[in-house]
């Protein structure tokens, strides 16, 4: 088992329970999914289109930042690259680093019962 610490974190992640989640990471409620200009440009060229191509047909500009875009998704919310057959990310290697960095967010620090909801993945120590 190749579990994941995170120093001020009082839990541990398993990244193999993945496979059996169904990607409730990148479903839910509507949220932004931040994603810097170096992220656009790797995108960009993984899916062999211009950076314009991509902003327009994958992001939402909000003020001088940009979001992936959101697709309707089991009464909510999916991210626009959430493979709906295999339940995973479409470009995971590729993936923001907001996305890299799920669950070790500041927000869960102290929501670890809300976080234990999202992920099967979580594990108190």
């Amino acid at each position: 088992m190749n579990l994941l610490r995170q120093s001020g974190f009082g839990y541990e992640f398993d990244a193999s329970k993945c496979e059996r989640c169904g990607g409730k990471c990148c479903t839910g409620e509507s949220g932004y999914i931040w994603i810097s200009s170096a992220e656009i440009s790797a995108l960009a060229e993984y899916l062999k289109i211009s950076e314009d191509e991509f902003r327009s047909r994958f992001l939402d500009k909000f003020g001088y930042k940009f979001s992936l875009k959101e697709k309707p998704y089991d009464g909510g919310f999916a991210c626009v690259f959430f493979d709906e057959t295999a339940k995973n990310c479409s470009v995971y290697d590729f993936r923001p680093s907001q996305c890299r960095t799920f669950p070790f967010w500041d927000y869960f620090k102290d929501k670890i019962n809300e976080l234990e909801k999202e992920c099967a993945g979580i594990r108190r120590f």
